[in-house]
Formats: C-alpha cells, sequence, structure tokens
C-alpha cells in the first residue's frame, strides 16, 4: 500500500515541476466554485466543499495509490449528504464521515480494493443517472429565482413543492443562470484547459453585482466565508449515535471507494498509468478522517477533475497536492470574494455536473444492451430517484450477483471507460 507519491518523487525534475504546477493551478480554479456549489446544494454551509477540497484534496494526493487523483467534494455525494444533514444534522454528517473514514481503513487493512471490479457496471451507471436527475431537480430552485418554503429531501415532494413555488419566479435570476450555462459550455467548446467554470460563474455573479440585480448570492444568504481552516473538532460520540449513523457511514465508505476507483481506472487508460487500489482505499479512508475532523464533508476521487489533471499536463501527485495548496491559498487571501458568487450561475454549474454525470451520448449503447443489464440499470436508477441510495445500491449488486451466479460467470466487469 505504498503511496504512489514516493514512487514518483526519485528522479522527479524541474520540467515535471512545472506541468504539475500548471496542472494543479488549472484544476483549482475548476474545483473552488464547484466544491462551493456542491456544498450548498448538500444543505452544508458553503465553506464545507472548500474544507474538503483542500484537507481531502491533500491527503489523498499523499497517501493514494494512482498518480494523478484529484479529491475533494462530489456531486455523487449530495444526495447522501443532504439526507443525512436533514436527518442528523451537520455533526450527525461528520461523525459518520468519521465512521466511513474508518470503514475504508479497516477496508484497505483488508485488502478488499480489488473487490469493486464484481460491482456490475450496470448499478453503477444506474445510480448514476439517478443521482444525477435528483441533483439537476434540487438546482431548479435556485435557477429560476424560487422563493418560500425550504426543498424537501426527497425526490417527488420535491417536484410538488417546486410546482407549488412557481408564482415567485424571477426572470432575472432565469437570465443569469442561462447566461452562466452557455458561457460554460462555449469555453469548454473553446478549449477545455480553460477555467471555463470560474471564469462563466464570476462574469455572472460580477454582471448580478454591478448592475445590483435581485438575485441571491452567497453573501447575501449565507452571510461572509470564513478565511483559512478551522480548529479540528471531534463531535459527540455515543454508542447510540453511532449505531444510528452506521448505515449512512456505510453507503459513504461504499460510494467514497466506488468513485475513487472508478475514477482511478478511468486516470489509468488515460495516460497508461496503473493505480494500487488498496493504496487507494486507505487514502480515502484518511481523506474521510481528515476532513471530518475540520467540518468538511466526505472526500472521494473526482473523475471530472482527475480527467482535467491529466489533460491539463499533471502527471504525479504533486499536481493534486498544488490543486489543494492553491485552494488553500485563495480561501486565506480572497476568502470574503466567494460571498458574491450568484446562486443562479452556482445552480447552473451544478445542472452541467448532473447532465455530465449522467453520460447522455452512452444511452444509445445502455439501450442496445442485453435485457438483464437494461433491467438492473433501471432498476437501480428508479430506486435511487424514489426510495434512496443505500437501497438502490443494496438491491442493484445483490440482482446483479444473482444474474452473474445463475449464468456462472463470476468474472470481474471489463470495464469500460466512464467519463463522468
Amino acid at each position: 500500500m505504498k503511496p504512489k507519491l514516493l514512487t514518483t518523487l526519485p528522479g522527479y525534475t524541474l520540467a515535471a515541476l512545472r506541468g504539475d504546477a500548471i496542472a494543479g493551478v488549472t484544476v483549482a480554479m475548476v474545483a473552488i466554485p464547484l466544491s462551493i456549489a456542491i456544498a450548498i446544494a448538500s444543505g452544508a454551509p458553503p465553506e464545507a466543499g472548500l474544507i474538503t477540497a483542500i484537507v481531502g484534496g491533500l491527503l489523498i494526493s499523499l497517501l493514494g495509490g494512482s498518480r494523478v487523483q484529484i479529491g475533494g467534494p462530489t456531486g455523487a455525494f449530495i444526495v447522501v449528504v443532504y439526507g443525512v444533514i436533514a436527518e442528523h444534522g451537520f455533526d450527525g454528517l461528520v461523525l459518520a464521515t468519521l465512521m466511513a473514514g474508518a470503514i475504508l481503513l479497516v477496508a484497505a487493512m483488508l485488502r478488499l480494493g480489488n473487490l469493486v471490479r464484481y460491482i456490475p457496471e450496470a448499478v453503477v451507471n444506474g445510480f448514476t443517472i439517478g443521482i444525477a436527475i435528483i441533483i439537476a431537480s434540487s438546482q431548479l430552485k435556485d435557477f429560476f429565482g424560487l422563493g418560500g418554503q425550504a426543498m424537501p429531501a426527497d425526490f417527488l415532494p420535491k417536484i410538488a413543492a417546486l410546482w407549488d413555488m412557481r408564482a415567485s419566479f424571477n426572470p432575472t435570476a432565469l437570465a443569469i443562470g442561462a447566461g452562466a450555462l452557455v458561457l460554460i459550455v462555449a469555453l469548454r467548446r473553446l478549449s477545455e484547459r480553460l477555467p471555463g467554470l470560474i471564469v462563466a460563474v464570476a462574469l455572472a455573479s460580477i454582471m448580478v453585482a454591478v448592475l445590483h440585480l435581485p438575485v441571491d448570492t452567497i453573501a447575501s444568504r449565507y452571510g461572509e466565508l470564513p478565511r483559512g481552516l478551522p480548529m479540528p473538532h471531534i463531535p459527540e460520540v455515543t454508542v447510540a449515535r453511532l449505531a444510528e449513523l452506521l448505515p449512512s457511514a456505510m453507503i459513504i465508505a461504499v460510494l467514497a471507494a466506488i468513485e475513487s476507483l472508478l475514477s482511478a481506472i478511468v486516470a489509468d487508460r488515460m495516460f497508461e498509468g496503473r493505480h494500487r487500489p488498496n493504496a487507494e482505499v486507505l487514502a480515502q479512508g484518511c481523506a474521510n478522517i481528515g476532513s471530518a475532523l475540520f467540518g468538511g464533508l466526505p472526500a472521494t476521487g473526482a473523475i471530472a477533475r482527475t480527467a482535467t489533471n491529466v489533460r491539463a499536463g499533471g502527471r504525479t501527485p504533486v499536481a493534486g497536492l498544488v490543486h489543494a495548496l492553491v485552494i488553500l491559498l485563495v480561501t486565506l487571501l480572497a476568502a470574503p470574494l466567494a460571498g458574491y458568487l450568484a446562486m443562479p450561475a452556482l445552480a447552473a454549474l451544478l445542472m452541467l455536473t448532473a447532465w455530465n454525470m449522467s453520460e447522455p451520448h452512452k444511452w444509445h449503447s445502455y439501450l442496445q444492451g442485453p435485457v438483464a443489464d437494461k433491467l438492473l440499470l433501471l432498476t437501480t436508477l428508479v430506486l435511487t430517484v424514489v426510495a434512496d441510495l443505500t437501497v438502490a445500491i443494496g438491491v442493484g449488486v445483490a440482482f446483479g450477483l444473482a444474474l452473474r451466479l445463475r449464468n456462472s460467470e463470476v468474472e470481474p466487469e471489463d470495464w469500460s471507460s466512464p467519463e463522468r
């Protein structure tokens, strides 16, 4: 379980440092608005996303088994985190994340990292599309500038609540959100190396501030973001609390392992690398414990940011370290500026993230697949949306293993390369 950082440092050159530094700064510019948006969508304070990117990202790069993995908060956790906070409060989430970190450490010690390859790909695709639907629906309130009641955690009551709020529709908010969305897509098509996310969100937010438009911002809703990191804090721990939060901790741990190892697989195929799965799981455990102690969210390898790192020239974990340190520097020097970020622009960012997570260009291939795979994907998707992620993954994995045993084919999945 040797970290890749120790493998890559011997013979490290100035040219490699230059490439990693450029990649790290590029990914940080993408990660800053995205981390804030994920935290807000999860029902957490905005700064929790930045804390996760700094602490979780640093530990994943220091201890991980991938050369190019970028860690931090991800959209896949929004559904789980929102539900835990709604039911147990933010302290409950912190404790669940600590427990998840401990579970991941045990999994690494038992060398269970390779088991993720036995989860049917249809299950992963199904719950990913389901999560994307939930994320997109949760952003409609800010995208259309709707006011009124707090949003329910469950999908169907959420849609009903959005309909009830329709009279409060704000055309200005929609214009800002739609403008940010179009600009993000345009800049991305112009060049993948451009930090299109932060440019689009920043321009939309500047327009709101300069023209004094009637649109919510982070500061108007949450107040000014604090500078730097808070002091580490351990939440109240009781046996009853641990038992109550164990199911949430298990799903956080499983989701962190699946997403980080899937991200590492995709990254390997982008530059012919080879990750160490058990070292990666160990890093995820440490990252979640560290993030929770500082009041952050669950951390895992982020597929989109990892791919951005590779495309920008990152080739060693130093790029991930630079990414985390740049975000820390920004929070120390310019955290109050984040208060000007416009909520519809952040909603547009997350809606586009949800669209990319669902990988629409692969839907046709899903429809052309075996009937069993289509049924497995659809079952997982529906359960993710109308029930919850724990049920969806449990039923999906059980169903998938049953199908595999029926066919007497207990070989690992031949994974295709997701682009989420």
